[in-house]
């Protein structure tokens, strides 16, 4: 684990002015690649825009990465970027709006792309499935964590689930490992979905590390839409779980200052550290931006406050 006293040095506020939401870093051969939702793939545009940085720090955009599906207007979310036997797989969620989405895979030569689509709808028997994170696990197997939802317990909402990748597209059974547990997870109270009214719960954006022989989860949960939204913690000695919280709330990430509604992250790291990978809201909160900051741990658990300014 990093040291929690060494930090690395990043700047306060955003890394990029644009609006880049559900960021994904990828270190490639000693270049960072940041992946964001924002472009759609509308009127033949590609989706998801790319940046690369060879420090963190300074980051050079070059446009979207995934062909579209169609010249249909689809939503894509959520891009993540695995590199297996040198090929790039690039995994996101596409539908409209907040129906139909579906978890989708797509392949390319070189972590800019051009990406394109395999043809395979992961998830079919999922009425709505996001935020699909490729994880490669110690002994060599893939996972793909993401989240789905589910009306079956007393926060009925979007859980946790995980399922395992046979091969780089092809998808096992899924298994809910992280359900909401708390009113810090609440999205909204009341809302009508799947023809029925519902105190609404989310966890969603899983990311996993493996540190000291156990499985650590980090999600967002609470509304993104406002300062609710935050980062928890789970961990487990395996994927399948159980996942248990050591400390229940939003302990790794959190709103505060003038960092406001922080998640959907991911990590990487720079000089031998961990950094946080987050998006937040800019001031008139019109657009969510890529930021950074170290992540340390202390006696097992990762955290990444005081935040950001």
């Amino acid at each position: 684990m990093s040291d929690p006293d060494s930090a690395v040095s990043l700047p306060p506020g955003p890394l990029y002015s644009g609006d880049f939401a559900d960021p994904f870093v990828l270190n490639v051969d000693g270049t960072y690649y940041a992946y964001g939702t924002g472009q759609h793939g509308e009127l033949g545009r590609r989706a998801f825009e790319a940046l690369s940085s060879p420090d963190l720090v300074n980051w050079t955009p070059h446009g979207g990465v995934l062909e579209p599906l169609s010249t249909e207007r689809m939503d894509y979310w959520a891009p993540e970027v695995a590199r297996a036997n040198d090929t790039f797989y690039l995994y996101s969620s596409v539908g409209h709006g907040d129906q139909g989405h579906h978890l989708r895979v797509a392949a390319a030569a070189h972590p800019l792309g051009p990406f394109v689509d395999r043809g395979l709808n992961l998830t079919p028997d999922e009425p709505f499935a996001i935020d699909p994170h490729p994880f490669q696990a110690p002994d060599g197997t893939w996972w793909l964590f993401f989240a789905r939802d589910n009306l079956g317990s007393a926060r009925p909402g979007t859980v946790l689930a995980v399922a395992p990748l046979h091969d780089m597209t092809r998808l096992g059974d899924a298994q809910t490992i992280l359900r909401a547990s708390g009113d810090w997870q609440r999205y909204q109270a009341g809302r009508a979905m799947y023809g029925g009214v519902y105190d609404w719960h989310t966890l969603e954006g899983p990311f996993v590390l493996f540190r000291d022989g156990l499985f650590h989860l980090l999600y967002s949960g609470g509304a993104w839409i406002n300062e609710s939204y935050g980062v928890g913690h789970a961990v487990a000695d395996h994927p399948l779980g159980p996942w248990t919280e050591p400390v229940p709330g939003a302990n790794v990430l959190h709103s505060a200052g003038t960092l406001r509604g922080p998640g959907h992250t991911s990590v990487t790291t720079l000089n031998g550290q961990d950094v946080l990978i987050f998006h937040a809201w800019d001031a008139g909160h019109t657009r969510r931006q890529l930021h950074a900051a170290p992540l340390r741990w202390k006696n097992g658990r990762p955290c990444a406050m005081p935040p950001v300014s």
